[in-house]
């Protein structure tokens, strides 16, 4: 950091602060000593500092944004790596927000997360931008440019120091059969086989070198530029530049000027105005190929789209049973008749789903303290003692043995699910949650809570709505899980009691919904 652009500390104050340390003196503690002697180090300092209690506190994008922007990092960066330090900063953000808002918190778990799997940053190099672009052959694959400079270091396209020591070879089969690899000698001790594979391997580095020079040439959209250099011997004649004059200083449309600058012959090869391209034999004898008619059905209108219904909820299911009956009017007043006030006792069934649904995943030593931390916040209009019985309600229901395998490991809380089932001839869509799921080796157990007051005590006193709900969950899940039994069961929390639904009765009400 203290050599980087950020604060651009010379190498010998970096090996006074570093190297002429005491040992097991940290750096910043080192720093921090010297920092009365410089001010330039004592304004480091203090940034540092600065920094390190920001690190503790703010959310990660928030202290990388504020340090790249308020305390002027982006603009030294950018002066010294150049504009394109511009977009990685801008990727760095990107990445700081989204782990913010789906990752761990802190800026420890974000750097681990940075250094095992940080992003993979890579720039549009076809974009059209204001500057020189030096590059490779191999790194230039795939783009193009208005101009375009193949520069000839004059050196050969290859030499035996090229080769590696062991060379692979095939054996002819005389002797061996087989793969292997050749050790390759000096000249004056080779043979025949091992020259054999060295031309092979000059022969294809050839071949290589010359693809090469077909992928640099096309780079260019208007104008190529081939030029080079070489030292006191004389270029070789298989290098790029020596194949390109041996190919085109003869041509008609090349001619020969003065080079502007240094008044050197250079030629210059010249196509304005390609001759017509003729149409091949094969291309032709398509083209009076006779295609039959296209078929009518093509240019008919497709059917309709018949639309599926607004989605079933099967909490709302029972109404389809019998659409002819009235609703029933509900003479209590929401003002008079507190206890039977419809928004508290919504407010209050979600309270309890959500507690349910969250406190298994919490220790059980802390899941009272958790949950009358919650039931503070979302009952804080409740009277005090209902909320002592929704805690004592959860309490009592997590504590009993018979529902362990309820909300055991290997069970999920509001788990969504929907489909398609035929219901009085037509097909519509059933949409629902359930809120626990369970499933164990041949068994899929379903369980939705209820919070009625009273609790029902038997089946017979179960409402039919409810039976239906469960019925239309089972119909849903029993595809997905063929090799398991599926079952379900309401929870009623004021007791709480467990009241599971026999198959009969559940296939009964469905048939009656279904009409079957």
């Amino acid at each position: 950091v203290l050599r980087s652009p950020i604060f651009d500390v010379s190498e010998e104050t970096l090996f006074a602060l570093a190297g002429e340390r005491p040992s097991g003196l940290s750096l910043i503690a080192s720093l921090r000593q010297h920092a009365g002697e410089s001010a330039a180090l004592a304004a480091i300092a203090a940034q540092l500092d600065t920094w390190s209690d920001e690190a503790a506190f703010k959310p990660v994008f928030e202290f990388y944004a504020g340090a790249l922007a308020r305390d002027g990092l982006r603009k030294k960066m950018i002066a010294r790596l150049g504009p394109e330090a511009g977009d990685i900063l801008d990727e760095f953000l990107s990445f700081c927000l989204a782990e913010e808002r789906t990752g761990l918190p802190g800026l420890e778990s974000f750097l681990s997360t940075l250094e095992n799997a940080g992003p993979e940053i890579k720039r549009e190099m076809d974009q059209t931008r204001d500057e020189v672009r030096v590059m490779t052959v191999h790194a230039a694959k795939g783009l193009e440019a208005p101009v375009v400079f193949l520069v000839d270091g004059g050196s050969a396209p290859f030499s035996d120091q090229h080769l590696p020591r062991l060379m692979p070879f095939e054996g002819s089969g005389d002797h061996w059969d087989g793969k292997g690899y050749l050790w390759r000698s000096a000249s004056d001790v080779a043979n025949g086989f091992s020259r054999a594979a060295s031309v092979r391997a000059r022969e294809l580095a050839d071949d290589e070198y010359r693809r090469l020079l077909y992928v640099g040439m096309t780079r260019a959209e208007d104008r190529l530029i081939v030029c080079g250099y070489h030292g006191k011997r004389p270029p070789n004649a298989g290098t790029w530049h020596s194949i390109v004059s041996r190919a085109l200083v003869g041509a008609p449309e090349s001619a020969e000027r003065q080079h502007p600058a240094t008044g050197e012959t250079v030629h210059r090869f010249h196509v304005t105005k390609l001759p017509p391209v003729g149409h091949a034999a094969a291309e032709e004898a398509r083209q009076t190929t006779q295609f039959e008619p296209l078929p009518k059905s093509l240019f008919q209108p497709l059917p309709p789209f018949e639309d599926l219904p607004r989605p079933l909820s099967p909490s709302g299911a029972s109404a389809l049973i019998d659409e002819a009956k009235q609703a029933v009017i509900d003479t209590g007043s929401p003002v008079l008749d507190t206890e039977a006030e419809p928004g508290f006792a919504v407010m209050r069934g979600l309270a309890l789903h959500k507690l349910l649904q969250m406190l298994p995943g919490i220790a059980e030593a802390e899941r009272r303290d958790a949950a009358a931390r919650y039931l503070k916040r979302a009952g804080a209009q409740w009277p005090e003692t209902e909320r002592d019985k929704a805690l004592a309600s959860v309490a009592t229901i997590l504590a009993d043995s018979h529902f362990d395998q309820l909300f055991a490991s290997n069970s999920r809380a509001e788990v969504a699910v929907m489909g398609r089932l035929e219901v009085k001839g037509k097909l519509r869509s059933i949409s629902g949650k359930i809120d626990r799921l369970a499933v164990t080796s041949g068994k899929v157990s379903i369980v939705d809570y209820k919070t009625n007051r009273p609790a029902p005590a038997t089946l017979a006193d179960v409402p039919p709505a409810y039976v239906l709900q469960l019925a239309l969950y089972r119909a849903l899940l029993q595809p997905l899980y063929p090799e398991h039994e599926v079952s379900a069961a309401l929870l009623f929390t004021e007791a709480p009691r467990l009241i599971e639904l026999p198959p009969a009765v559940m296939d009964d009400a469905l048939a009656r919904l279904t009409g079957a």
